[in-house]
């Protein structure tokens, strides 16, 4: 399948690792011209390599998304490299890890700053050139948390569902333009963050990573770990032209792990 995006530029935050790396990659094999961010330069400046050998047009910047500066800087610096982005995949890395009790104003601000106010600087400077051009796609990654909060991501829980909310009103108020906006909603994917909250549980629980895993997985109806590349096609068909008709939607990509319904 075409997914028609072939000579597009995209922008990937948190692009060096993980789910962001898959989605990187996705594109590349899809012919799309992709600038990807994060903090660390070595994990980035390896991803930029790897990507750049297996044919792609791909450029890397460190950049902190927490920072208005920053986000606003990599973004001037794709239009002058690639061009103008109609593609934006506005990953983050998950806010502090937390009871509520335990939880102070400057940790919910931080978490603020990192997980939801990035997304919407993000999407201001790319939507004037959407609006312009009358196409464009955006996805934005959550977590399943977003409709089954966790107590120990108070925080996440929170602000995921804030972003399900945003994504919504964002849609509704750009698709007269030719322009979606949707989120994924990624289930227990083995990232560096996943076996970040794995550690912190097993040692809440008294037990190994290894078991709480194990305890993990068999609450998956898949029975299994979802595997990177598996969520970033789910990112590439939402970014593609096929997908002009699905907007305004939070999915979640969880092997059937969320309960909900809606």
């Amino acid at each position: 399948m075409d997914l028609g995006v072939r000579g597009r530029v995209a922008m990937v935050a948190a692009g060096s690792k993980g789910l962001g790396r898959a989605i990187a990659a996705a594109l590349v094999a899809e012919g799309a011209r992709v600038a990807i961010c994060a903090r660390s330069a070595g994990p980035l400046a390896e991803t930029e390599a790897a990507l750049c050998a297996a044919g792609g047009d791909v450029f890397a910047m460190a950049v902190d998304v927490s920072q208005p500066d920053e986000i606003a800087r990599w973004h001037a610096a794709t239009v002058e490299r690639l061009g103008a982005p109609s593609l934006l995949v506005t990953n983050t890395g998950g806010p502090p890890a937390g009871l509520f009790e335990d939880l102070t104003d400057d940790t919910w601000r931080a978490g603020i700053d990192s997980t939801l106010m990035n997304v919407i600087r993000m999407c201001r400077l790319v939507l004037p050139a959407m609006r312009a051009a009358k196409y464009g796609r955006i996805v934005h990654l959550t977590s399943f948390v977003a409709k089954q909060p966790l107590a120990l991501l108070t925080i996440s829980s929170t602000l995921r569902a804030g972003l399900s909310a945003l994504t919504k009103t964002m849609a509704t108020q750009v698709a007269a333009d030719g322009i979606t906006v949707n989120a994924l909603l990624p289930g227990n994917f083995l990232t560096d963050r996943q076996i970040h909250v794995n550690e912190l549980r097993a040692r809440q629980s008294g037990t190994t990573r290894a078991a709480w895993e194990e305890r993990v997985v068999s609450e998956i109806p898949a029975r299994r770990f979802g595997r990177p590349e598996e969520f970033a096609d789910a990112v590439a068909f939402l970014l593609s032209e096929r997908a002009g008709y699905i907007n305004g939607t939070s999915i979640q990509v969880d092997g059937g792990l969320v309960g909900a319904t809606f």
